[in-house]
């Protein structure tokens, strides 16, 4: 990626969530040994900014920790780098060529972008690679592409035709233009192994921000039973900027937005969520879709399926999910929630209305 379409990203960037942390601390916060200044720390990957920040004392060895399993996993799935070296490249430079293996850790998040792909009938699709490179929205040399090439990139769009051997855990795309991307998902997955890795050094007080993708590690600092108060960015305006917000513990919180990354061609504004069966990012009345659940991964998937879904069908489709809710903003600054929010859900900024 250019230095300036990083300086662009970082600058535009609205990321979807802040958290507001109590200051003070209770009696029972002090029985979890929380430190006084919490160990932190901030990086730039994935096309991204990435923070942990840890209340725990005594826990540097846990974030270091937990930036190594984090760098490491990004190192497999990043696409667009110079270098070109990541395990997801590679299987997309041997497209058509021959099978590529893969380490665990990558042989699992492909089977699990294969069973969301094929979950959501391709409103996901973890082949829509040709697309998101054509189009390639975020980067310095973005534009729009004309009819014909989008026609030819989509004729390349087919999970269905990844192929996985459990034997020797190798993967093949057949053709040889086909190309993987796993950005609508690769986070989530990311975000819960770094949560696994705080776990196993006993933190239990802790926030992961892989650039908006959220997870809440145990009660809040203010105290035990007490949920950290997540704010829902207002999706018209810049970050800190919120609409609502609501309490919660032990979540994950995702959110797909057309405001996140876009290119505009003509007075008309193109995101970065694109359509694989149109070749063009989807187009319905929803600004931006927020996803809670347990794991950052199911978040992650189902955010941009919701969002593909529309405002009426992916409210019915979350309201059938078990332990998973959403918030759906429109464009005409209308939020809906899920059935399990309508009650902790708070509307705070009087330019929204809650249906």
């Amino acid at each position: 990626m250019k230095k300036n379409a990083l300086i662009k990203i970082i600058v535009s960037l609205l990321v979807v969530l802040f958290i507001v942390v109590g200051c003070g601390k209770s009696n029972n916060a002090k029985e979890r040994a929380l430190a006084e200044e919490p160990f932190a720390r901030t990086e730039f990957l994935m096309g991204t900014v990435v923070k942990v920040t840890i209340y725990n004392q005594n826990q540097q060895a846990a974030l270091d920790a937990a930036f190594k399993r984090l760098e490491g996993l990004a190192n497999l799935i990043t696409v667009d780098e110079e270098d070109g070296d990541s395990e997801v490249e590679k299987i997309n430079q041997q497209a058509g060529v021959k099978p590529v293996r893969v380490s665990d850790d990558l042989y699992y998040l492909l089977q699990a972008a294969y069973d969301y792909s094929e979950s959501t009938v391709g409103s996901f699709d973890m082949t829509i690679g040709p697309i998101t490179e054509l189009w390639h929205i975020g980067f310095d040399d973005a534009r729009k592409p004309d009819q014909a090439e989008i026609d030819e990139a989509l004729a390349l769009i087919d999970f269905s035709k990844v192929q996985f051997d459990d034997d020797s855990q190798t993967v093949y795309l057949p053709d040889k233009k086909m190309r993987l991307d796993l950005g609508a998902i690769a986070k989530g997955f990311i975000t819960d192994e770094v949560v696994s890795v705080l776990k196993e050094h006993e933190v239990d007080t802790a926030i992961i921000d892989l650039g908006g993708n959220i997870y809440v590690l145990g009660d809040s600092t203010r105290g035990e039973g007490v949920g950290w108060n997540v704010g829902i960015q207002d999706p018209f305006e810049t970050r800190g900027t919120i609409l609502g917000s609501l309490a919660l513990s032990n979540r994950s919180i995702v959110t797909s937005g057309i405001y996140e990354r876009f290119l505009e061609v003509d007075g008309v504004s193109y995101h970065h969520l694109m359509n694989p069966e149109t070749g063009y990012p989807f187009d319905n009345q929803l600004a931006g879709v927020s996803v809670i659940t347990e794991k950052s991964i199911d978040g992650d998937g189902l955010s941009t399926s919701l969002f593909s879904k529309g405002l009426k069908e992916g409210l019915e489709y979350v309201n059938t999910l078990e332990k998973v809710d959403a918030i759906f903003v429109t464009k005409d600054k209308n939020v809906y929630v899920s059935d399990g929010l309508k009650e902790s859900f708070k509307l705070t900024n009087d330019d929204f209305t809650l249906k």
